[in-house]
């Protein structure tokens, strides 16, 4: 099902049927906090009053021209304006492939520099998004590069790749922030695990790196074993609960995000919004069964 599922987020005609649909649009507003910024910030604004922090995330992947790479890096500049003007506590994440990397490195990295130097006048910082697998090596290059220049800059590794532990070990020589998730792409079984157990083994494996790193870092999951993990291995190692943080996407499990607030963690809630939802929203459904339901028994009521 994972599979079809992550065939399907790439058929163009489906993207252009769902998109066209008002009730999947509206189905979609379950894990998409809406299509223009100021939705999105909108959305913040409730986290942040229920505890929350977020990070605002403009869809859109594999742009074609350098038009449409600068109008993402616009949309992001206006983004870190708008928080700053709400007084909101979030800041941003973004994809290479929504920059031009798949037209010149060098006009990726560019533009996010952009984007990043924005961020850090007033304080704040973009987190680089990681993709599939094909795009790993360019996003490391382009993500190191800037890195090497910026202190307000992070990125994202996901735990079943097999490559990842080295990747950690060598973000962590540049001291930058890691958010460390499982991975959300379908990937050939030569470079990745397969077995879930595995996956959650790796995933451990590499949170206790990064937790004994001494810098904060993002520990994205919505898997209760995997937040129990993470909570056990801080207290073990006399980690205390401000030294990291947990991460989980908006609109789902909002019973642990809820349950983490309360005991005291930290907790920033990814927020995605923008008209390009499609792909997103079927790489959630992929992810987890009950993502699934959700979005069918809603399309059945309409």
């Amino acid at each position: 099902m994972k599979s079809v599922l992550l065939y399907l987020s790439e058929q163009p005609k489906l993207r252009q049927f769902a998109v066209g649909s008002r009730v999947s649009r509206n189905t979609a507003r379950r894990f998409v906090a809406g299509e223009s910024s100021e939705e999105a910030i909108t959305a913040v604004k409730e986290l942040n009053r229920k505890g929350f922090s977020g990070t605002l995330d403009y869809l859109g992947e594999n742009v074609s021209t350098k038009e449409e790479a600068q109008a993402a890096t616009n949309e992001y500049v206006r983004d870190l304006d708008m928080i700053e003007s709400a007084k909101v506590n979030c800041n941003v994440s973004l994809k290479l492939t929504q920059f031009g990397l798949d037209l010149s490195e060098d006009l990726c990295r560019e533009n996010v520099d952009q984007v990043i130097k924005r961020a850090g006048s007033y304080g704040n910082f973009v987190r680089v998004d990681m993709e599939g697998s094909a795009y790993t090596d360019s996003t490391l290059r382009v993500f190191s590069a800037l890195r090497k220049v910026h202190t307000n800059v992070g990125i994202v590794i996901q735990a079943y790749l097999f490559r990842s532990d080295k990747d950690i070990r060598d973000v962590l020589q540049l001291k930058s922030r890691v958010r460390l998730c499982k991975g959300a792409y379908k990937e050939p079984p030569e470079i990745s695990f397969k077995k879930k157990s595995d996956t959650d083994r790796n995933y451990i494996n590499l949170m206790k790196v990064l937790l004994k790193s001494g810098i904060y870092h993002g520990i994205a999951t919505h898997d209760p074993n995997m937040i129990s993990a993470t909570k056990q291995f801080a207290q073990s190692e006399k980690i205390d609960k401000n030294q990291f943080e947990f991460q989980m996407l908006y609109g789902i499990r909002r019973d642990l995000q809820e349950q983490l607030i309360g005991e005291g963690f930290n907790l920033r809630v990814y927020v995605p919004y923008g008209k390009e939802w499609y792909p997103y929203l079927m790489r959630r459904m992929a992810e987890r069964p009950a993502n699934l339901l959700f979005v069918l028994r809603n399309l059945i009521r309409g």
